[in-house]
């Protein structure tokens, strides 16, 4: 029953990413993604059905459009991909209650983290209701619980706002966004203290790797922009599943020295 139980997540996150496929594009493109049939980007010839199953439609065409041949963009079933393995992720190594509202927090931060990779935006349509429903989420969960834990959270998200704020006014905006700033707020609801610290010294340490080797292949310079958004869901998800672990073996590595 538990393996039965994985299988239908997964399937249902290949499903999902389908759907959020569709909201990144429609987003691209200024367009509704509560209406309308899909279609290809290309020759905007109507979608049938067996031109949407999620992963196999893609490897049954070989990564073309069955009707003007032109190639498919592999975010298309790298995102069904990811957000399959994700939601196995949250269902397998979250204990925290309200494991609906992970779910669903979730599909917000792939969008985010594709839309920022390709358009060094964090849309407002996207991260403003990504707060909403974690700020009711906390409110709703703290009632339960004295407001210790929605304490820990909003102190968390105003901190890390705070935090990215301080780095855009030093920077003049050039070394952070003002979207930035409200991604680390949101965070802050997820992740609380002290796992909030653990995501963003993540997403430093990943961003920096990344950003070297950027330069050394010659495909960045140092004056070049890079997203931060990506980096900062990375660490949000490494965080949210291993970022008490990660935490207890930095203090143990310190005390042992």
């Amino acid at each position: 029953m538990e393996i039965l139980t994985y299988i239908f997540v997964f399937f249902f996150g290949l499903i999902v990413g389908s759907f959020l496929n569709c909201v990144i594009y429609r987003l691209e493109e200024g367009k509704s993604f509560l209406k309308g049939r899909s279609f290809c980007p290309d020759c905007k010839h109507t979608l049938s059905w067996q031109d949407l199953i999620p992963l196999l439609s893609f490897l049954i065409l070989k990564g073309k459009c069955r009707y003007c041949k032109k190639p498919i963009s592999w975010q298309y079933p790298l995102v069904e991909l990811a957000t399959g393995i994700l939601f196995i992720l949250i269902l397998n190594f979250s204990t925290r209650p309200g494991g609906v509202i992970l779910f669903v927090v979730s599909c917000f931060l792939i969008v985010i983290f594709v839309y920022d990779l390709k358009h060094y935006i964090i849309p407002d349509k996207i991260i403003y209701p990504a707060i909403a429903i974690a700020l009711i989420f906390n409110f709703q969960f703290s009632i339960f619980n004295q407001f210790s834990i929605f304490n820990y959270s909003i102190f968390s998200a105003f901190g890390a706002a705070a935090f990215f704020l301080a780095i855009v006014l030093v920077s003049r905006g050039k070394w952070m966004g003002v979207g930035d700033i409200k991604l680390a707020f949101l965070m802050g609801l997820i992740l609380g203290f002290p796992n909030i610290l653990a995501a963003l010294f993540l997403a430093f340490l990943i961003g920096a790797i990344i950003g070297v080797g950027l330069i050394v292949s010659q495909k960045k310079t140092l004056k070049s922009e890079v997203p931060f958004g990506p980096f900062l869901v990375t660490g949000t998800f490494i965080a949210l599943f291993w970022g008490e672990n990660i935490i207890n073996w930095y203090l143990n590595f310190f005390n042992g020295l």
